[in-house]
């Protein structure tokens, strides 16, 4: 019989994950696989139950949560002779993994979607000894992000992290940073870098419009400086898809990464706080097997 493991986040979704386990459940039942359920009770609890699946053969593999559990989820996949195919009930904030797969952000409409016998190949990012799934920020907004409440990330979803990052990138000071990347360099001051596998970052399905989950690449932005005279153009560039073309932003696409700075810089990964600088990044092409709705 095959055997799947669910890793659901009670406290995420304004805590309805219980309601939802139950169902996802069901379904896997009537495909004829014996289910394990797992709730995570604190930090690290994801990538543990996901290492066990790995280590135990499991064929499946679903998280029920946002992309803070996703991101801890994928990480127990990490150095694993054994990958699972993945599924994903979004029931985050953002949610920018869904939204890239054209997962339902509706729970219900994504819990029948994982009866779907499509899967997808998707890259993954390494950032030191860590793997993500969407995003890496460095500067100002990285930081910025840590100070949003869960009270305004349920209120306001991605507006949260637009109001809080635009306020600190204009008040705070563009920092050096060197950035090598496929034998080429970068050097000089920005407030924020962003290095992105997915077109959705913080919710915008189109800050890197030409992004392919399957494309081999890590889409960069450095945005050179922000004030009060481009934070207008820089925003709308943002959300109709032009970022790349906005004057003050350098864009480039590259296999691996390496950020450093002079001074003491966050990151933000996958909406989580990440390491300091310096970093590594590379793209793991192809990396895990995702459940993708029919239509994609």
């Amino acid at each position: 019989m095959r055997q799947a493991m669910i890793i659901s986040n009670p406290s995420s979704g304004k805590e309805e994950a219980k309601q939802y386990m139950s169902q996802v459940q069901e379904i896997l039942e009537s495909q004829q696989y014996e289910v394990v359920v797992n709730e995570t009770t604190g930090e690290g609890d994801a990538t543990n139950f996901c290492l066990s699946a790995c280590k135990e053969g499991c064929d499946l593999v679903i998280s029920i949560g946002g992309d803070g559990t996703l991101h801890e989820t994928i990480n127990g996949m990490m150095d694993q002779e054994h990958r699972p195919r993945l599924g994903v009930v979004p029931l985050g904030t953002v949610n920018d993994f869904a939204r890239a797969l054209n997962i339902s952000l509706d729970p219900e409409v994504a819990i029948r979607q994982l009866c779907s016998e499509q899967t997808h190949r998707v890259d993954l990012g390494e950032i030191n000894d860590r793997l993500f799934a969407n995003v890496v920020a460095a500067g100002s907004l990285a930081e910025a992000l840590f100070s949003v409440s869960s009270e305004e990330k349920s209120r306001l979803g991605s507006f949260a992290y637009l109001k809080e990052g635009l306020k600190d990138l204009m008040n705070t000071p563009a920092k050096p940073l060197a950035i090598e990347y496929d034998g080429q360099s970068w050097e000089g001051k920005s407030p924020l870098f962003l290095a992105a596998l997915t077109n959705s970052v913080g919710g915008f399905e189109k800050l890197s419009p030409e992004a392919a989950v399957d494309d081999g690449l890590i889409h960069c932005f450095v945005i050179r400086s922000m004030n009060v005279f481009n934070t207008v153009t820089l925003g709308t560039s943002l959300l109709f898809g032009n970022l790349k073309n906005h004057k003050d932003v350098d864009y480039f696409t590259a296999k691996e990464v390496h950020v450093r700075s002079t001074e003491a810089i966050r990151t933000n990964v996958d909406g989580e706080e990440g390491p300091s600088l310096p970093i590594r990044i590379r793209v793991l092409p192809r990396h895990i097997e995702v459940i993708v709705p029919e239509e994609i």
